[in-house]
This record gives structure tokens, C-alpha cells and sequence, in this order.
């Protein structure tokens, strides 16, 4: 163990948070969570400890740690699955495995949506949040938010009142025991407290409380008071969107990236572009946006083509002429284009940005050897091959190959890993194509905005097949729409049960009118 890692071991906090382990380069090759710092890492070091093979194999390589505080330990249960999503440390193998990838899913469309967990989200209107690399964490977070704000679990209506509801964790949805729209006041609630307005929450129940109190509506205050109760006995923000609240500053691979690209700032935000369609048909193109390096699925966006046939270039420009045509002045400037793709793909998206006077920088990232694909004049990057050379080589104030990057608060250097040593530079025309390594944090980062842009693309791509592939019997019914077959199918999955619901079940999703219609339409022997 080297000095500096003795100090810092006497600095711990006697706090909840996310320890990151770090080898003498710098890298970060292990990401834990604690519900006490100090007792957790001070247990890898113990000599009395005994540790499994991997653990022994882990503490031979830690040459410094570095530490987050957070509020609960909850807070770093959830803040260590970002950190693991975002840096792959590759000793984190149980939490890398895809098969643990957790989506939670909100469907706000419905007439009563459920909340439910997935590993595979579609493009079919509902909120998701994630991917979470600790399933039990975000199970466990939301078994005590139910208590807080009841919701339904129920993605096919049963016809009788469930066990949760005589619990008090279901509002009755089965038996419309509370209305749609007082239900979803209460998702929304769950929805921003999920986002990190625990503060601003709070004082809306405390306000309306107190107003219902002076109405004499104590029961109804009871209520709230309760809930209030409860939110102030978690205590917990939880760390459960996209968005990104440290100083990215911290961030390896926006830090490595800046520097590769010689960009003026940070690139705050990332926009990747994808094409996706078979055979030229259900042809889509999607553009996710990477915030501070973490997916920020609000700013979204997809475009079905216009253009047919099988030609994935002439995608791209329509796809990049459809996003800077100047009609979407209140989408945010991107920092930079990521092109899922090589030097044709690339080419194409720059030929459509100069046309309509665009300059962003732009790259692409071939997927068969990982290669970032610049064009030496056209990508809106200062680049050179003697420059990423001399960068790659140069010294920290540790002597290390890093970064060296001052942190606001301390005024400290901020020593960041730089793993691009051993890249691999080489021309072909106009073209660069930089080779890092597969574990540096470039690539990781533009890996997971790559990899993003697709699922987003396949999702759109897959729901416009279905959607041309399937009809439903609530196809002929008249006077009922696509958006009326939506609702149904949201709330009761299928046709088959539709047909057996009650004119009453119906009325609570589509109203009085139409649930009459479909109602005789399903039973014309008792019109």
C-alpha cells in the first residue's frame, strides 16, 4: 500500500456513498457502494480478512481510491449502477452481465397505468427509466415508494380487488375504486420524486394539507399528513433518472474525449444517430442524446423516412437535413454528432450539415474495430495525427500518462486516467481513423451513446412492423379510432378480454359513448 493511499484510507467518511477503486494507471477497475465509507473500504485492507480469489486479484491492483458521499444508502445503491453503467469497471463482472439490464416502465398513456419492470423497452409511448445494472436495487426502492404512493402492478386487469389493495399499496384499480385522473395525480407524484423534487414535493403536500385543514377536510388532510410522514422518513433523493449531478469535470471519458477532439468545452451534450429498417422497408432513423455522458431520454427523438429503399446514406442526410432544417429552434445544440458507422455514413451526414451551413463536429464509430472516423478537414475538429500523439504522450503533474484536470472547489489538481497510450493512428484519404483501447473511457462513452442510438432505431423500426403486421377485431368496430383502440389495448392487453368486460369497465377508459358501442358491438343479443 503506497502513501498516498494510506491518507486517503484516514480521510474516509463516516457516511453512505460509491468508492471507486483505481490501478496505478489511473483506470477504474472496481466501483462499490457502502453504507459506511470508512468501515467498507477499510475492510479490503484488513491482513486478517479472509477474501476469495477475486477479491485477492482486485486488492493487488488498487493503487488509489476516490469516494462520492450521498444522503442514504439507498442514494448509493442506485448512484453505484450509474457509475458502473457509465465506466465498466472490469472487475464489476456480476453487475456487467446483461442479463441484470432493468428498465422500470410507466405507461402514462393508459387510463390506469402500471408500474412494471422490464429488460427489453419498446417504442410504445411509456416512460422508462434506466437501464439499471442492480435490479434488486431498483425493486427494493420501489417497494418503499408504494408506501408513499400506492400504484397498480396490474398489466392485465383481474375482476376482483387484489391483496395489495387490502394492504394499502393498490388504489383499487380493478374495481375503479379511484378515479383515472386522480390515479395519475398520484403516478406524477411518484414520477417526480423518482426525478429528485423530493424537496418541492414536500412542500406541495404541506401546502395542500394545510389547505384541506382549513376547509375542515380533516379526513382528506389525514391523508396527507401520512404521506407527508412517510416521505420525510425515507429521506432519500434518489438517483433514479438520466440526468447527471456531479461535476463532470470528474468524468474520464468526456474529460479524454474533449482532449482526443481538442473541443473548445466539455461536450455536455452528445447526439447519436442511427438507421435502421429490413430490406428497405419500415425504414427509421433515431438520434438519443447523451447529457453530461448519461442518457437523457426526454431529449429523444425519432424520424420515420420519408425516402424508400435500401440506402442507409441517403438516410443519414435526410436525417440530418429533418434535424437542423431550422424547424426545431427549441431543441438544444449539440456539443457533438456521434455517427453510428464509417466513412460513408460520416461523409453522408456532412454533406447535409454544409448544406444547410451547419458546423458541429462530427464523427463516426465504425463498429467492427471500434475505430472513431474523422474527416482531417471536414468534421469542424482541429486534428492531427502529431497532435493526438503528442497529447497521448504528455505528463501529468503525478508524471503519469493522465489528464490533469483542476477541480473547482479545491483548486486541487484531479488526476484522469488516460488510457489512449498505446492508440492507433492511421489515414485512408481524408479520412483519420483512431484505434484506442477496448477499456479506455472514450470508447466506453461513445460505445454506450453508439449502442443506444441502435436499440432506440430497432425499437421504432420493430413497433412499425408489428404495427403493420397485426390487426385487431377493434378494427371494425365504427366510430372507433386508433386512439380509442390504443387505450383499450393499454388498459386490457387484448381483443379476447375486451370482449368480456362489462359496459361499465369500458366507460372508465373511453367513456359512456363509446363504451356503449363497443359494448353492442361485442354483445348484439342484448341491444
Amino acid at each position: 500500500m503506497n502513501d498516498t493511499l494510506q491518507k486517503k484510507l484516514k480521510e474516509l467518511p463516516i457516511k453512505p456513498g460509491v468508492y471507486f477503486h483505481k490501478s496505478t494507471q489511473g483506470e477504474i477497475i472496481y466501483v462499490g457502494k457502502a453504507a459506511n465509507l470508512r468501515n467498507r473500504v477499510r475492510q479490503y485492507f484488513q491482513k486478517s480478512r479472509v477474501r476469495d480469489i477475486k477479491t485477492d486479484a482486485l486488492v493487488a491492483e488498487i493503487a488509489d481510491t476516490d469516494w462520492i458521499e450521498v444522503e442514504t444508502e439507498l442514494d448509493a445503491l442506485f448512484l453505484e449502477s450509474e457509475m458502473i453503467k457509465r465506466y465498466k469497471p472490469r472487475f464489476n463482472i456480476l453487475l456487467r452481465d446483461d442479463k441484470s439490464q432493468l428498465y422500470v416502465r410507466i405507461p402514462m398513456n393508459d387510463a390506469y397505468p402500471s408500474v412494471s419492470f422490464t429488460r427489453g423497452p419498446l417504442d410504445d409511448g411509456a416512460t422508462y427509466f434506466g437501464p439499471y445494472y442492480n435490479g434488486w436495487a431498483v425493486k427494493k426502492a420501489l417497494r418503499y415508494l408504494r408506501r408513499v404512493f400506492p400504484y397498480s402492478t396490474h398489466e392485465t386487469m383481474p375482476k376482483k380487488l387484489c391483496l395489495q389493495y387490502h394492504i394499502g399499496l393498490c388504489p383499487g384499480v380493478e374495481m375503479q375504486k379511484i378515479s383515472s385522473q386522480d390515479y395519475k395525480k398520484t403516478l406524477q407524484k411518484l414520477v417526480r420524486y423518482l426525478k429528485g423534487e423530493r424537496k418541492a414535493l414536500m412542500k406541495e403536500i404541506e401546502r395542500d394539507m394545510k389547505r384541506l385543514a382549513q376547509q375542515h377536510k380533516f379526513e382528506e388532510a389525514m391523508v396527507l399528513r401520512n404521506r407527508l410522514r412517510d416521505i420525510k422518513e425515507l429521506q432519500r433523493q434518489i438517483i433514479f433518472g438520466d440526468r447527471e449531478f456531479m461535476d463532470i469535470s470528474k468524468d474520464q471519458g468526456l474529460v479524454g474525449l474533449q482532449r482526443l477532439l481538442s473541443l473548445a468545452d466539455t461536450p455536455k451534450r452528445i447526439e447519436g444517430y442511427d438507421i435502421s429498417h429490413m430490406s428497405g422497408t419500415n425504414n427509421v432513423a433515431s438520434m438519443v442524446v447523451a447529457t453530461n455522458g448519461l442518457a437523457d431520454k426526454s431529449q429523444y427523438r425519432k424520424f420515420k423516412m420519408q425516402l424508400a429503399g435500401n440506402n442507409d446514406f441517403e438516410h443519414m442526410r435526410e436525417t440530418m437535413r429533418r434535424r437542423f432544417s431550422g424547424r426545431h429552434a427549441d431543441w438544444p445544440n449539440p456539443s457533438l454528432l456521434l455517427i453510428d458507422g464509417g466513412k460513408g455514413q460520416l461523409s453522408s451526414a456532412i454533406e447535409a450539415l454544409e448544406s444547410l451551413d451547419v458546423h458541429i463536429p462530427v464523427v463516426g464509430l465504425a463498429k467492427r474495430d471500434e475505430q472513431i472516423v474523422i474527416h482531417t478537414t471536414r468534421s469542424n475538429i482541429d486534428v492531427s495525427v502529431d497532435a493526438i500523439k503528442a497529447w497521448s504522450k504528455e505528463k501529468s503533474p503525478f508524471n503519469e500518462p493522465q489528464a490533469a484536470v483542476i477541480d473547482d472547489k479545491t483548486g486541487r489538481y484531479q488526476s484522469v486516467s488516460i488510457e489512449e497510450e498505446a492508440s492507433i493512428i492511421s489515414s485512408e484519404g481524408d479520412f483519420m481513423l483512431i484505434t484506442l483501447p477496448k477499456n479506455s473511457h472514450i470508447v466506453k462513452l461513445l460505445q454506450r451513446v453508439r449502442n443506444e442510438s441502435h436499440r432506440f432505431a430497432v425499437s421504432y423500426h420493430t413497433t412499425l412492423k408489428r404495427k403493420g403486421a397485426t390487426k385487431s377485431l377493434l378494427d371494425d368496430i365504427p366510430g372507433v379510432g386508433a386512439a380509442t383502440r390504443r387505450k383499450l389495448l393499454h388498459s386490457f392487453v387484448s381483443a379476447k378480454t375486451i370482449a368480456e368486460l362489462e359496459q361499465s369497465q369500458l366507460t372508465a377508459v373511453v367513456g359512456d359513448k363509446r363504451a356503449k358501442v363497443i359494448y353492442n358491438w361485442f354483445h348484439p343479443a342484448e341491444k
